[in-house]
């Protein structure tokens, strides 16, 4: 079945035209209705259209977090076009390779990125049309608001989203219009979203993170998203205070920054109703200093290929199953199996599969790596998890990152939140370096609070009391920061790079 699927604001902007839908944090805080967001969009759709783009093209952006990527994105869904974003933290050469992956017709490019997209444009590529982001607000203005509707179906892609590759070119995961809209009723109807709610979007746009966490969600809700170029502690605070914040989603590594700055005592959360923590896993700690204030902080569950939204975990739960993410969204089935693929129960560890209809339409331009990945419709995510007997779900770990020491399975996510408890230790990470005796073990990276110092053998005293000998890490090994990828995430292969690799 064909509808005009794509056209998310259009529908928005006659159900409620002069809602506020995007606060703009890098001009004054202006103030952008559903209908004016509509009309650009649709503008910015009609200059694109006007360069040939059409359903099925690619238009990439290059590009920090602005209105005018949102803009590019609601564009291409008003034409059937797939938005390719690209991460800005990338090398010219890295850039190049995604380009050559997806062959975008057009690039959209912020104005930090001028030298950079001279670069690519001096190398041969499918990009037809080089277009800035100035160049654009100006041009658009001749064009007119409306757009012929184009009929899509739910599998016509949305938007390539790129995994975090550690080596190689990074793989394009396809979210369709039925993805990207599967996710954002599972997170309307799951997490209790409103058309009051007001979210802060910091978390970087060529992420699936920044995207579709709450985003598109409060689209189709009706909300509004403050639109901040990048994390900066001290904003988020000031937004969370002042702005009238009720959701907020971010990586560890931004929590850790909000406890450790010196507004943290006395900030204001009480407009606050979910905090939720993704990428990794967070320490418990964290968990417990958000508690104190009476915050509902959690931990939430997704990844690219999955639109990402995946669990809920009720308000009334989060402090009797801390760091669970809980029971599967409305829309999403689950199993846990184990290396053969048989199905596991409670109190088993095994790999998490996923089945639903936010589950990605597959790897752009990669059918091996679609049919390794998705096998009868079931998303095998290489993530390790457990179910309780109350039916909780708990991610333990990812299936390569699980150190085997002495035929005994040592996951770090457990042994990083028992160290992150320790009162000197702001951030660390447990990556596995070979032994001649138990084949591999865990070393601890760890990363002192302000004014403290790493003193390894009071670490693993007080790990000792917490854990299985076997799961203690042979070094604790002290360091200034933890590398962190283009996500926020700590980077292990790095750290593995720097401390074990000889």
């Amino acid at each position: 079945m064909h509808m005009f699927l794509g056209d998310w604001l259009c529908r928005r902007a006659q159900l409620t035209p002069d809602k506020i839908a995007l606060i703009d944090a890098e001009a004054d805080m202006a103030t952008i209705t559903y209908r004016a967001w509509d009309e650009a969009a649709g503008r910015t759709a009609n200059l694109l259209r006007g360069l040939g783009v059409r359903r099925g093209d690619r238009v990439a952006v290059l590009a920090l977090n602005c209105v005018a990527v949102l803009d590019v994105w609601f564009a291409c869904g008003k034409l059937g076009a797939i938005m390719q974003p690209l991460n800005y933290r990338l090398t010219v050469a890295e850039l190049a390779a995604l380009l050559g992956d997806a062959t975008p017709i057009a690039l959209v490019y912020g104005p930090e990125y001028n030298e950079v997209a001279e670069q690519l444009r001096a190398q041969p590529s499918s990009v037809r049309h080089w277009l800035a982001m100035a160049e654009i607000r100006s041009a658009r203005e001749q064009y007119p608001p409306e757009v012929p509707p184009v009929e899509l179906g739910w599998d016509d892609p949305w938007v390539i989203c790129y995994t975090g590759g550690t080596t190689g070119t990074p793989k394009g995961a396809v979210l369709t219009h039925g993805n990207i809209g599967a996710n954002a009723v599972n997170t309307v109807v799951g997490w209790g979203l409103t058309p009051d709610d007001v979210t802060v979007l910091n978390a970087p746009l060529f992420h699936t993170g920044g995207l579709n966490v709450f985003t598109a969600p409060l689209v189709l809700i009706g909300g509004c998203s403050i639109v901040c170029k990048g994390f900066d502690v001290g904003q988020v605070f000031d937004l969370i205070e002042r702005a009238g914040v009720t959701l907020y989603f971010g990586v560890p590594t931004t929590y850790i920054a909000m406890q450790q700055h010196p507004r943290w005592a006395r900030a204001d959360f009480s407009q606050l109703k979910l905090m939720v923590s993704g990428g990794a896993p967070c320490p418990r700690p964290v968990f417990d200093a958000f508690w104190q204030r009476g915050i509902d902080f959690k931990t939430g569950y997704g990844l690219t290929e999955a639109g990402p939204n995946t669990f809920c975990l009720p308000a009334a739960d989060v402090q009797r199953k801390p760091g669970a993410v809980g029971f599967p969204l409305f829309y999403v089935d689950l199993k846990l199996v184990d290396a053969e693929g048989r199905e596991l129960g409670p109190g088993e560890i095994g790999q998490l599969l996923i089945r639903g209809p936010h589950v990605c339409k597959g790897y752009w331009g990669r059918p091996e790596e679609t049919a390794r990945a998705i096998i009868g419709g079931w998303l095998h995510t290489g993530d390790l998890a457990v179910r309780d007997a109350e039916g909780y779900y708990t991610i333990v770990g990812r299936l390569k990152d699980v150190i085997i020491s002495g035929g005994e399975n040592i996951y770090p996510a457990e042994v990083e939140s028992v160290l992150a408890g320790h009162p000197a230790v702001a951030e660390v990470a447990l990556i596995a370096a070979p032994d001649p005796c138990w084949g591999e073990v865990g070393w601890a990276v760890a990363v002192p609070r302000p004014g403290q110092q790493i003193d390894p053998a009071d670490i693993l005293g007080f790990a000792g009391e917490r854990l299985a000998r076997y799961k203690l890490p042979k070094r604790v090994i002290p360091a200034a920061s933890l590398p962190k990828t283009a996500a926020g995430k700590v980077d292990k292969q790095a750290l593995v790079r720097a401390h074990v690799v000889p």
